[in-house]
């Protein structure tokens, strides 16, 4: 199994729901609350139905300098058991040369309502190399305890399922994604620690990231974009240094796309940018030049 295409994967499944999968434990989040957003009542809401988004991950060590996958996310407008919601489709893959070593296959897709962002459902169908994992999450909200009840396939522990706990500030990750892009960033204090919780598989995470400020750059295929900086930070281990963060550029307007990404392995680094967009509910004014 190679390790570097494995190492670039987490990393094109990470941008396309830019946090971390990786869990970030620190005792400075406890006791914290939700990411401070503006509203999440619809009318108000930085995206709507039809917004798509289209992404490559690039990999620089060495002579090594190319592209080596693509994901792509969409939201649609839905009915889920008869309460209006949105449904977020977020897939990714390698390309056909480094199938040839590493093939890899994401889906994610999650229901969440259109009023208040709530999560009713979460489905993720993943091929990597061999391995498969797959998740059917229902939100139960109206338990006395909420949970999450979850159906799990992972290929080292085969199908079960049990109860993940849930609260007002637990998400799927694309649901996560799309909460946080209606972040109050005027309220946001800058290098202070923010939390975000998210489950996937068989376990609930803490991550937490960091405001840097505005920042102009130019993003490959689209052009010079007024951007906000952040960082996301990561463990260290196999895949991360540790000592770094991930950096995380998204549009400074009302959109709040998020364009590029890098981050530093320890073997070379990757990059995410994003390549196409439309159905967007508000100008993409943060574009200056193309």
């Amino acid at each position: 199994m190679d390790k570097t295409v494995q190492i670039i994967m987490i990393l094109l499944c990470t941008f396309m729901t830019v946090l971390p999968v990786r869990a970030q434990e620190n005792s400075d989040l406890k006791g914290t609350s939700c990411v401070p957003v503006r509203t999440t009542v619809e009318e108000e809401l930085a995206f709507q139905g039809g917004e798509t988004m289209d992404f490559v991950l690039h990999y620089r060590w060495g002579g090594i300098n190319t592209d080596v996958g693509s994901a792509s996310v969409r939201l649609d407008t839905v009915t889920f058991n008869g309460e209006k919601a949105f449904c977020c489709t977020a897939t990714g893959k390698t390309t056909k040369l480094f199938d040839l070593f590493f093939k890899v296959r994401e889906d994610f897709r999650s229901w969440f309502t259109r009023d208040g962002l709530k999560p009713l459902k979460f489905t993720r169908d993943t091929y990597e190399g061999g391995y498969e994992a797959r998740n059917t999450y229902l939100y139960d909200w109206n338990s006395p305890e909420p949970h999450i009840d979850a159906d799990i396939y992972m290929t080292k522990k085969g199908q079960f399922s049990m109860d993940l706990p849930l609260t007002p500030c637990t998400y799927d990750l694309p649901a996560l994604f799309f909460f946080a892009r209606n972040m109050d960033i005027e309220n946001v204090e800058p290098e202070k620690k923010y939390p975000m919780t998210f489950a996937i598989d068989d376990d609930v995470y803490n991550v937490y990231f960091i405001l840097y400020g505005r920042e102009e750059i130019k993003v490959k295929g689209l052009g010079t974009l007024k951007t906000i900086k952040f960082a996301a930070k990561l463990l260290e281990g196999e895949v991360f240094k540790g000592e770094e963060d991930m950096f995380i550029w998204i549009s400074d307007d009302e959109n709040r796309l998020p364009v590029y990404f890098e981050a530093p392995l320890r073997v070379g680094k990757a990059t995410g940018r994003m390549t196409g967009y439309g159905g967007l509910k508000h100008p993409f004014t943060s574009l200056i030049k193309k």
